[in-house]
């Protein structure tokens, strides 16, 4: 168990997140208290603020609540471990991020000719490249060139 144990206020602050929103995560089992007092204030963990900035994270890069709580099941499911957890998180986010952008940019790419295709990719690395390839094949579109 965590050491330190936050009541919603403090949680409030720490994760510049509304009490009125931890409420509704609660109750939607986004977040969970770790315990509660005799007074029946409900107790939040480090391992929960970690959490809730995640979920805000994704919020901001426009994921669902829906989505986000399927993300978090699956999250829970790789490892105990948070460090991997977080690791696993970001790379997720990332790509699910990369191949909204690469949708969004298929219809532009598609109506570029060859050369125009090749002057955008000398300006990528190869990485970069290869990547945005990848997505493309995945995404049933076919390689650019």
């Amino acid at each position: 168990m965590a050491a330190n144990l936050y009541r919603i206020g403090t949680l409030s602050k720490l994760s510049e997140v509304s009490q009125r929103t931890i409420d509704y995560y609660t109750t939607m089992g986004l977040i969970q208290p770790e315990k509660r007092t005799d007074n029946n204030y409900r107790l939040y963990s480090d391992d929960t603020l970690t959490r809730l900035k995640r979920i805000e994270m994704m919020k901001k890069e426009k994921y669902t609540l829906e989505e986000i709580r399927t993300a978090l099941k699956s999250w829970n499911k790789v490892s105990n471990e948070e460090e991997l957890t977080e690791k696993f998180t970001t790379l997720q986010m990332h790509m699910q991020q990369l191949e909204r952008e690469v949708k969004e940019l298929s219809p532009i790419i598609e109506h570029l000719k060859p050369n125009q295709i090749q002057n955008v990719f000398k300006n990528l690395t190869p990485q970069g490249a290869a990547c945005i390839e990848a997505l493309l094949l995945l995404l049933g579109k076919g390689p650019l060139m």
